[in-house]
């Protein structure tokens, strides 16, 4: 493809790159709303359900390095149509899920192709794109992102009106083959000449290592968490993540390059991101059930009160101007320091009134758009063009990372909370006891079973119990943001950085041919 003609449709590319990551954004998330059904209809447990949602972010998180090492070598369009392809396939086979282990190993499939897809969009928008147009360029492709946040839970929430659980997943099926199409026609191929050796070894330390991790994590309040296989599980991950880690500074061909981490303006934005991602699963995990279970609302009536998290678009366009006037640092500091504030406020909430959830989910989402856009910037501004896809994985790993981990820490502090919080449930039947303190779903469907003012009786104990469950949780999350705000202040720039490492380049003429160092294939 000509590279002019490139330059010239650069913005029908990005509209496309844009569409191909609210798919992906969908499938992240559209599935929390629906917890509640498929804990019903599958009759899976507590753990399972933070199963079903971490088996997608680790699959993503744990091979995204490994994806945009593939862009990089094979060509970025190639891996961004493949993973489109195996999104397809394996979403269309959830859907029909008929257990909670097939929905798991379903969700775990569609990780692997949203973990060819994430980092091909960043590195083809590195690619056609100018130094001077990048952080415009993020920040809409941020945006998009944001808006799938909501969107997936509303268009969610609307289908399990009417429609069984699997219909959610549904709903990305014609999108997903409109993108295929729309890449395979406009976007332009793009790899980096100098084939290095793919770090397979680094690819399963780091999927061991994160895997394992969150294992011991989710099942730590089934086991307990002085349980000696709970500690094994938990030692036998960090394990795998030092080995990862000394294997990647000894291998003379990284996955993950320790001299990346070694910049402060890198190793400052991979934290600050790290941090929004982990809070925004966690919060989701938490207030969708928060909203269905406590506040009785159907799943329509759900979805839409996510809508405030919209509140990241204007963030987003806000933030990448502010930083060309500040510099980054004043611009992510301040985002944490909120990001905190409402994970805190969220702790509020109570079983009355959802107008502080409301509330909590509105600054978020405002965070979120902040932060996201120009700290994804300053990430692909410090890597050489080359290696586009190996910057883009590693800024979407530090998101998925940090959602996986966002999920299963404060999904485990929920549940642990919860169960120490409910009274003796002596005068229950066994089963019927161990559903109840299994989860908050596990206690509405035995106190719809028993009926009466017994059962409306023992949901109010459970959603009281549910409620304190949350302050614990978002507190615990609130404390992961605060550590972010001192990392970023210690390792950001105090000012706005000159030259190629800003978080917003150097205005320069735009040309046409400014790519002719990454050739178009």
């Amino acid at each position: 493809m000509d590279p002019s003609a490139v330059y010239r449709s650069r913005w029908r590319i990005l509209a496309v790159l844009c569409l191909s990551l609210i798919v992906i954004g969908m499938d992240n998330l559209i599935l929390n709303l629906a917890l509640p059904r498929v804990q019903h209809d599958l009759g899976a447990t507590g753990g399972e359900l933070q199963w079903i949602i971490d088996a997608y972010t680790l699959a993503f998180g744990g091979l995204l390095l490994l994806g945009g090492g593939l862009g990089d070598r094979y060509g970025r369009k190639r891996m961004l149509i493949t993973g489109l392809v195996l999104v397809f396939g394996f979403t269309l086979a959830a859907a029909y899920a008929t257990s909670p282990g097939m929905l798991i190993a379903m969700r775990a499939g569609m990780g692997v192709g949203g973990a060819f897809v994430m980092p091909a969009t960043l590195s083809i928008i590195k690619h056609v794109f100018p130094a001077e147009e990048q952080a415009k360029a993020i920040s809409v492709w941020a945006g998009s992102g944001a808006i799938g946040v909501p969107l997936g839970p509303v268009l969610g929430g609307l289908l399990l009106e009417h429609y069984w659980w699997g219909a959610v997943f549904l709903i990305s099926v014609p999108i997903v083959l409109v993108a295929v199409v729309a890449c395979a026609l406009m976007i332009p191929e793009s790899r980096n000449p100098d084939r290095r050796p793919l770090d397979l070894v680094g690819v399963l330390l780091s999927v061991a290592g994160l895997g394992v991790l969150v294992y011991g994590i989710i099942e730590g309040p089934r086991y307990g968490w002085t349980d000696g296989f709970t500690l094994s599980v938990l030692a036998a991950g960090a394990v795998f993540i030092v080995a990862f880690v000394l294997w990647e500074r000894l291998t003379p061909y990284p996955m993950l390059s320790g001299k990346l981490f070694r910049a402060p303006l890198f190793a400052g934005s991979a934290v600050a991101m790290f941090c929004v991602n982990f809070c925004l699963f966690g919060l989701l995990f938490v207030v969708t059930q928060y909203l269905q279970f406590v506040r009785g609302h159907g799943p329509l009536d759900a979805g839409i009160r996510l809508l405030p998290v919209l509140t990241a678009v204007v963030g987003a366009g806000l933030g990448s101007k502010l930083v060309e006037k500040t510099g980054i640092r004043p611009i992510a500091g301040v985002g944490l320091v909120a990001l905190t504030g409402s994970m805190l406020l969220m702790a509020r909430a109570d079983a009355g009134s959802e107008s502080v959830a409301l509330g909590a989910l509105a600054l978020f989402g405002f965070t979120m758009g902040l932060v996201l856009p120009p700290c994804a910037n300053a990430i692909l501004a410090a890597a050489p063009p080359e290696q586009g896809g190996a910057a883009s994985a590693v800024t979407d790993a530090t998101l998925q990372v940090g959602g996986s981990l966002g999920i299963a820490v404060v999904g485990s502090v929920l549940t642990t909370s919860y169960r120490d919080g409910l009274p003796d449930l002596g005068g229950l039947p066994a089963p019927a006891a161990e559903a109840t303190r299994d989860s908050l779903g596990g206690a509405a469907e035995v106190a719809a079973r028993i009926g009466g003012e017994a059962g409306q009786g023992l949901s109010t104990i459970a959603s009281d119990a549910y409620v304190a469950a949350i302050a614990d949780a978002m507190t615990v999350a609130g404390g992961v943001a605060a550590v972010g705000v001192l990392a970023v202040l210690l390792l950001l720039p105090g000012r706005k950085p000159e030259g190629r490492e800003d978080s917003a380049p150097p205005t320069t003429t735009p040309q046409p041919t400014h790519r002719e160092r990454n050739p178009v294939a």
